[in-house]
């Protein structure tokens, strides 16, 4: 067993290629291509409608779609059971059944996933309030959010989908969420694939991001080159024109006569010229990539 997991790591853990999805008349994926590398934390970015959903479903098997997809070596649609012994799965990590005991959700997902280690989940507990017998209806969401990460992180799996997976958390939860799953959870033999709208509050954990728009993947970069890639420039007033003429990719203006401009590969050597530079941050990016799709 041990051979084969070492003879995938330098594969990539999803391969897609033409992935393409129609509900009635909605493409929601449309010719849709991307590479996750193994031992990354990547956000699949996108607005409400944009696929998202859609592509998370695909890489679990869950729906039928057109084109190519290998997840860890496998095709979702004809090997999803020998799959998802090495995925994990989380939708909203604030829901959980209200008749549920503690005991009774770690007895459910050792049931359910073959590589859940109740042992190591209940030493995640152990610096909690969470009982053997406490209900979920007599928990906080807090606590709620507790159990939902011990049952998570003590899952030994390849591949952790989480999609909008704190949507019901206020800001504090939501940090802290993400903070274990870095500090307790993910090595650099696990990936992580997390989908949000919400762009500031995963930018700081991820290593790669994939902005999706109407189907396709319309950005796909790791976070440490985006600064290589992508600079804004203040730009002078008197320097418009110029600027204008090196296309970028986006312009705002700004309180006082002041213009924002967004470039792509431009010489920054050049950009400085033109006023003071910066780089982006991936809210900004987002927000510019975007433009149009919220109209």
């Amino acid at each position: 067993m041990g051979e084969e997991v070492n003879a995938d790591t330098n594969l990539p853990v999803v391969a897609a290629r033409g992935l393409r999805k129609a509900y009635k008349n909605t493409l929601a994926l449309d010719d849709a291509r991307f590479e996750i590398p193994a031992g990354r934390i990547v956000g699949l970015i996108g607005p409400n409608g944009a696929g998202k959903t859609t592509a998370l479903k695909a890489i679990l098997g869950l729906i039928p779609f057109e084109g190519e997809l290998q997840v860890l070596g496998k095709d979702p649609r004809t090997q999803r059971d020998a799959l998802m012994n090495d995925v994990c799965f989380i939708a909203d990590v604030a829901v959980l059944p209200r008749w549920i005991t503690v005991a009774q959700a770690i007895e459910f997902v050792a049931g359910v996933h073959p590589r859940f280690d109740a042992a190591r989940c209940q030493r995640f507990l152990e610096g909690t309030q969470l009982k053997p017998g406490m209900k979920v209806r007599e928990m906080s969401k807090g606590m709620i959010v507790q159990l939902h990460l011990a049952l998570v992180m003590a899952i030994d799996a390849r591949l952790l989908v989480l999609d909008e997976p704190t949507i019901g958390l206020d800001i504090l939860y939501r940090k802290q969420f993400y903070q274990r799953l870095l500090e307790d959870y993910f090595d650099e033999g696990k990936t992580i694939l997390v989908t949000t709208h919400q762009v500031e509050e995963i930018e700081h954990i991820l290593t790669d991001v994939m902005f999706i728009r109407a189907g396709k993947i319309v950005l796909e970069t790791a976070m440490d080159t985006l600064g290589e890639r992508y600079l804004e420039v203040l730009v002078n007033a008197d320097r418009l024109e110029e600027a204008r003429a090196l296309r970028p990719v986006d312009e705002r203006s700004l309180p006082f006569g002041k213009t924002v401009m967004l470039f792509d590969g431009a010489d920054p050597a050049r950009l400085a010229e033109l006023g003071e530079t910066r780089t982006p941050g991936l809210a900004d990016l987002f927000v510019a990539t975007m433009k149009g799709t919220y109209a």
